[in-house]
């Protein structure tokens, strides 16, 4: 599955020195405090009241307000993203978007009591990482860290490091080992987020 390591971090998903285009470095304060706020807010998405429906919708919000949805999209389509077609590059695009907030929003109960520490910030070329711990009442405390840069203006997460691993380099090297054994077809990619996207 495409997108399996996404889901087993999903608060931290709302969510590799490459730039991404458009993108400034935050101080550390500036993103300790983002990233406190977000923080903040799925909690009390995950844990408030409401129906699956409602808590959906509302980390919807949240991931498309605060995650570099675009720029990760062709960060993990790599090298691959500059011989798709520009209308490769869109469906490609809006197929990522939905795969990833469906692999998210998917497992909002399985969250349930989630609580979220913050650590410490530190400035490294691929922007401001901001330490936090994720623990659960069925869950053993994990260490994830969110890399906050400002794109276009405004702070968003680039990529998030689960217990060290970058979870969007990750979903390259499963993009890469994918098209690899599908004669670099990106069009095979899409056809499989798209199966993907239709039987969640």
């Amino acid at each position: 599955m495409l997108f399996r390591r996404t889901a087993l971090y999903v608060t931290a998903a709302c969510l590799t020195a490459l730039a991404v285009p458009g993108a400034r470095a935050q101080t550390p304060e500036q993103a300790s405090a983002f990233v406190q706020n977000l923080g903040s807010r799925l909690v009390a998405i995950v844990n408030g009241p409401g129906s699956t429906e409602q808590k959906s919708a509302a980390m919807t919000r949240v991931i498309d307000s605060d995650v570099d949805v675009a720029g990760v999209g062709r960060f993990c389509l790599g090298r691959f993203w500059r011989v798709a077609t520009p209308e490769q590059q869109r469906e490609y695009g809006a197929l990522f978007r939905k795969v990833l907030i469906l692999s998210i929003t998917s497992k909002i109960g399985d969250y349930q009591g989630v609580r979220f520490t913050m650590g410490r910030t530190t400035p490294r070329p691929e922007g401001q990482v901001v330490g936090t711990t994720i623990a659960g009442p069925k869950k053993s405390p994990a260490q994830v860290d969110w890399v906050v840069k400002e794109v276009n203006g405004s702070p968003k997460i680039v990529d998030v490091v689960a217990e060290g691993t970058s979870l969007r380099v990750t979903q390259r090297d499963d993009y890469a080992s994918f098209l690899v054994q599908h004669n670099d077809s990106v069009q095979a990619l899409i056809d499989a987020l798209q199966r993907q996207a239709s039987s969640a």
